[in-house]
């Protein structure tokens, strides 16, 4: 097998087109800002529309571009992947990004059906619509790749919310049955599993600055001496959205610092 060269590896994504939801800030901004280095052409999807053409301006009108989208929406989500592939003729990868976390209510007792139900239907009903109509596409082209945001908290309990540990848990759900749905096409499906990072929803949550929240996960985590930054989980999508990952399908990827295989009670390191 050839080597891939240099140059090769240094735009990992060349001639892609990838859509991102929920790519105006956070891990979607640094995804959609690293692919299109990368060489993908982006359309980002949002309801943050200031700061989606912002984004926008940042990477260049001549390789991205912005759809308002809703992901509770169905029609927004056909309108987003239809000008995907209205304006760079395909598309290559689907990134449901898009989510959001409740207030704190420890207590089941004071969570309300109404605040449930919102959280879900972003987190889980957004990527399932995500994957819907990337599906609609992708099949007949017999090739893509579909990458969800789910959370360290599908994999360890007590670290957040019920709706958001519940949403997360459902996205690696859907993840593991679309990967093998999709496979008999050449299409790959997988997720992402970050612990806390300092992003927008992640500071807003906790009511304090990025440094605070840094240093808080950063205490929670066995891996010592760096910290978790959006560009990390960004550089996971990278990985598998691009051909490197070629035979990596139906994986949820922890991007943790191994907190989510650590019982810090046994206390024997």
């Amino acid at each position: 097998m050839a080597t891939p060269s240099v140059s090769q590896l240094a735009r990992r994504l060349e001639g892609k087109v990838a859509l991102i939801t929920g790519g105006a800030s956070g891990i979607g901004e640094c995804t959609a800002k690293l692919f299109a280095k990368h060489g993908a052409k982006v359309v980002i999807a949002d309801i943050q529309d200031d700061l989606a053409n912002s984004v926008i301006e940042t990477i260049g009108p001549s390789n991205s571009t912005f759809v308002h989208c809703d992901v509770t929406d169905e029609e927004h989500i056909k309108n987003a992947v239809d000008t995907a592939i209205s304006k760079y003729g395909k598309l290559d990868i689907m990134f449901n990004n898009a989510g959001i976390a409740d207030a704190a209510k420890p207590q089941i007792m004071d969570n309300q059906k109404d605040d449930f139900e919102r959280v879900l239907s972003i987190n889980v009903v957004g990527v399932f619509l995500g994957m819907k109509h990337a599906a609609r596409v992708m099949v007949p082209a017999r090739t893509g790749t579909i990458i969800s945001t789910s959370s360290a908290a599908s994999g360890l309990a007590g670290a957040a919310t019920h709706a958001y540990t519940c949403s997360k848990h459902a996205v690696v759900g859907l993840t593991k049955n679309l990967a093998i749905e999709l496979g008999q096409f050449g299409i790959r499906v997988n997720c992402i599993s970050p612990h806390g990072v300092a992003t927008p929803m992640v500071t807003k949550f906790f009511g304090a600055d990025e440094e605070a929240v840094e240093e808080f996960m950063g205490s929670k985590a066995p891996l010592k001496g760096v910290v978790l930054k959006v560009e990390d989980i960004a550089n996971a999508a990278l990985f598998l959205a691009s051909d490197e990952a070629k035979y990596v399908s139906g994986q949820n990827l922890f991007i943790d610092g191994a907190v989510t295989i650590c019982n810090s009670g046994f206390k024997m390191f």
